[in-house]
Order: C-alpha cells, then structure tokens, then sequence
C-alpha cells in the first residue's frame, strides 16, 4: 500500500501568497482606534449624563406635586362641614335680624337677647374667620360671576351697571375658594330714551 505524503504550503516560499494576503483592504475589519473609542465613550457617558438629569427632574416634579396635593388636601379637606357652618352662620344672621327693632320702651329681656345674640354670631364669625372660612359683603361692588350670583336685576340712574345693590346672602370663601356664592340683586342702566324721528 502507497501513501503519498504531500508537503503543506510553506509561507516562506516564494511566490506563494498568504490568505490574509489575498483579501482586499476594504473587506478587513476596521479596529478603532484608542482615540476614536474614547470619543464613543465620552459620548455614551454624555447622553447617560443627560438621561439620568431628566430623570431627577422628573422626580423632583413629581415630589414637588405631591406636596402640593397634600397641602391642597390638607387646606380644603373640611370644605364640605365649612359650607355647612357657613349655612349655620347665615341661619344665626337671620335669628339676630329677625328680632324686633330697638325701641325705648321695649322691656329689658328683649334688649339682653339681642346684645346676647349678636355677640354669639359676632363671636361665632371671628372663629370661622381664624380658621379660614370667610364671609364677603358683597353690597357696592362690581359683580362678579366667580363669588356672586345675580338672583334679580333692579334699574338703577345712580349706580353704575353691574353693580351689586343688594345681598340676600354673603358670600363664603375657604382658604380663597369658593364655598357659596353670594345671592345678589345687580344694578342696570335705564333705558335710553329716543327722540321722535326726523
């Protein structure tokens, strides 16, 4: 039995080329070099910077509302029992209006229970007054849709239009906001008169 052994390719013959020889430029893979990998890097970390910026912002936001609407909860978390006791308030108004006028022969009871009476409703709105809840005269100013509420309109020469002359009720606020409007009757400008025509 023959075997036949061939010799393998040598590089150091001459005339033969390599296989790394034989493959074109365009085709080798492109190593970076050690400056254009620090500038990738330097890039990457860049827009890792700035994501991780944004994110802390947003966090900071978020923070920053939920203390807002914990605060916001915290100030007008009664609004519904302060429209209530603004109610009671009227109602203790209406008690104390309701009492007779004064008069020098009126007996000495009458006269006691109404400085008793009003004193309580005095009394009574310095405290709503302390804890926020506060009524608004609403009589001689201009009308406004965000506190009143134009229960009847009256002609009037004397008061500019829109003027409020008359409150049934005040108006109530809590903390600035709105717990009841204030039931008003709102001045307007006569009617123009017009001259026969020509």
């Amino acid at each position: 039995m023959n075997i036949e052994i061939k010799a393998a390719p040598s590089s150091d013959r001459p005339g033969k080329a390599t296989p790394e020889a034989s493959i074109p430029a365009a085709q080798l893979p492109v190593v970076p070099s050690n400056d254009a990998r620090c500038a990738d890097l330097e890039l990457e970390l860049s827009q890792m910077r700035d994501r991780w910026m944004r994110s802390e912002a947003e966090v900071a936001n978020v923070r920053a509302r939920a203390r807002r609407d914990i605060d916001e909860t915290r100030r007008f978390a009664v609004q519904k029992f302060a429209a209530d006791v603004a109610e009671a308030a009227e109602n203790l108004q209406r008690g104390v209006a309701s009492l007779p006028p004064r008069s020098e022969r009126e007996p000495e009871i009458v006269t006691r229970l109404r400085g008793g009476f009003s004193s309580i409703e005095r009394s009574f709105v310095d405290l709503l007054e302390r804890n926020g809840i506060m009524r608004h005269d609403p009589v001689g100013s201009t009308f406004d849709p965000d506190l009143h509420q134009a229960m009847d309109q009256h002609v009037s020469a004397d008061h500019p239009p829109g003027t409020v002359l008359q409150a049934w009720t005040p108006a109530w606020t809590l903390n600035g906001r709105l717990l009841r409007p204030a039931m008003v009757v709102v001045a307007t400008a006569p009617p123009t008169s017009r001259g026969p025509r020509a």
